[in-house]
Formats: C-alpha cells, sequence, structure tokens
C-alpha cells in the first residue's frame, strides 16, 4: 500500500461500500467529481481496475475487493494507533480490558484478583461488550487486551495465549423432560428439545432468517430459556451462574470454547506484558 494515503482509501471504502458515487460523495460530504477523480487517480497509480462502473452504479472487481479488505483493515489501523495515543496522554499507566458479558466469568475474577496483587499491577479498566464485539474493540483501539473465544472469535492478526479448554452445554427450561439426561448429542438438542435457537446479530446489526427469537445479550437470553421460548448451546462455565428456572445439560460432542488473551501484535506495554503473565500463570 506504499504511496496511498488515508484520504483516497477512505474515499475508495465509501464507493465500495455504497456501490454508488452519489451516495458515497453524500456520505463523505464533499461533491462527486472530486470523488471520481480520486479514485481513477488510485486506479492509474495502481494499474488495475477496482470499480466497474455502469448507468445503475459499480461494481467491485476482484482487485477492487482485495483493495476493500485491505482497506477496511488499513483504516482500522490508524484510527487504533490515534485512540491509544490520545488514551496514553491521558493516563499513561493505565490498559482497557474487554471481555463479552456473562463469559469467563470466574476466570476473569481470578485474573483480576491475581493481577490487583502483583507490586507493578496499574489501573485496569474492564468493558463488558456484546456478542462479537471484544474482536472490533481491540482492532480499532478502544480496547489493549482482550478475552475471546475460539471458535466463535476471530484472532487473525493478534498474539495470543490460551487460558482454557471447556466443554459446552445446553441450557433449558427447569422443567424439561431432557433435563434429567446425563448427556445429549447436538442432533438430540435440534431434534428432541423442541426449543429454537435463538438468533445473534450480524456485525451489520442486521438477523440471520430463522425461527428462533432475536437476543442481544445473555439476560435477555437466558430469559427466554427460562420461559421455554428458546435454548441456547454455550460453555460449561456459565453454570456456576444460572438464575432459577434455567438448567443446562452436557453436550458431548460440541466443539470445545478455547479462552484466549489477545493484544496487538505491535505492543510494548510492559504492564500489558505483565497482565499477560499473569493470566498464563491461572
Amino acid at each position: 500500500m506504499a504511496g496511498m494515503e488515508t484520504r483516497e482509501l477512505r474515499y475508495f471504502v465509501a464507493v465500495a461500500e455504497e456501490l454508488s458515487f452519489v451516495r458515497a460523495a453524500a456520505r463523505l460530504g464533499i461533491a462527486q467529481p472530486p470523488l471520481s477523480r480520486a479514485i481513477s487517480q488510485l486506479e492509474r497509480r495502481l494499474g488495475v481496475t477496482l470499480l466497474e462502473r455502469s448507468s445503475r452504479g459499480a461494481a467491485l472487481t476482484g482487485a477492487g475487493s482485495v483493495l476493500l479488505r485491505e482497506a477496511r483493515a488499513a483504516l482500522d489501523a490508524v484510527e487504533a494507533a490515534e485512540r491509544r495515543t490520545k488514551r496514553a496522554a491521558i493516563d499513561q499507566a493505565g490498559l482497557v480490558l474487554v471481555t463479552k458479558a456473562g463469559a469467563s466469568t470466574e476466570l476473569l475474577a481470578k485474573l483480576l484478583d491475581a493481577y490487583d496483587a502483583e507490586p507493578d499491577a496499574v489501573p485496569l479498566e474492564v468493558l463488558l461488550c456484546g456478542i462479537g464485539e471484544q474482536e472490533p474493540m481491540l482492532r480499532d483501539g478502544r480496547a489493549d487486551v482482550a478475552l475471546l473465544h475460539l471458535p466463535f472469535d476471530s484472532t487473525a492478526g493478534f498474539d495470543i495465549e490460551e487460558l482454557g479448554t471447556e466443554r459446552q452445554v445446553v441450557l433449558l427450561p427447569a422443567g424439561h423432560p431432557l433435563t434429567t439426561r446425563t448427556h445429549l448429542r447436538v442432533d438430540e438438542v435440534h431434534d428432541l428439545t423442541g426449543l429454537p435457537l435463538p438468533r445473534w446479530p450480524r456485525r451489520d446489526g442486521s438477523y440471520p432468517d430463522g425461527p428462533g427469537p432475536q437476543v442481544r445479550d445473555n439476560m435477555q437470553l437466558l430469559q427466554l430459556v427460562s420461559l421455554g421460548r428458546a435454548c441456547m448451546i454455550v460453555p460449561e462455565s456459565v453454570r456456576g451462574h444460572l438464575p432459577e428456572g434455567v438448567a443446562a445439560v452436557p453436550v458431548l460432542d460440541a466443539a470445545p470454547v478455547t479462552t484466549v488473551i489477545a493484544w496487538p501484535p505491535h505492543s510494548r506495554s510492559r504492564a500489558l506484558a505483565a497482565l499477560v503473565r499473569t493470566a498464563t500463570r491461572l
């Protein structure tokens, strides 16, 4: 990406996402002619066609799809650098850890207690987020470190250390007939419970099609399960924090869940290194 400016990348991403120069110009708050010229200059410099123009709008070429993916990553990195730099000016010693609300609760509590006991511990702010939000918050600089869960979260581009692996259980209403079973299998969960799985939002906020209820957080999920409106396969560690009216049954062939601590590979923070060391000791 040598020679390209962040302004050009922002322009290109806007057009590539809108697939319309008119809508992209409105989104950027600029006139359409300079936007079109900027994209054409970018194509000439790279020696490739990024967008196929037509009277109906624009379409990405193969090269354009590659640049869109890389441009988003580059802009995220620039935004992350800006955020971390500004935060460092306010509080040079502190760290921000992000984790999914309701996940790895016991591990998180042990980590916080162990780290607070370290003689060189710095202030550690904990951000509790929704499903799938830890990764983008770590990428864009809102957090310094995150607890992620494989295979659900992507760790691409991060340094990681594995903290533990656990099996999964299915959450059912406490009075459901299957709660008397010592274990279930994935196909039995779908075939025998008579309960739909919930639908979690995608990155763009939309929901996949399906019969299950739409949910945004674990509080909603647990209430729907207790009401007999849904079931859900989750890591076993949630068993210690289930509300009344919800039971858990092991699912033998569900994919194991591995909790990792993740951080940007370019970090040189001694405080972050100390936190990772504390986590791996647990």
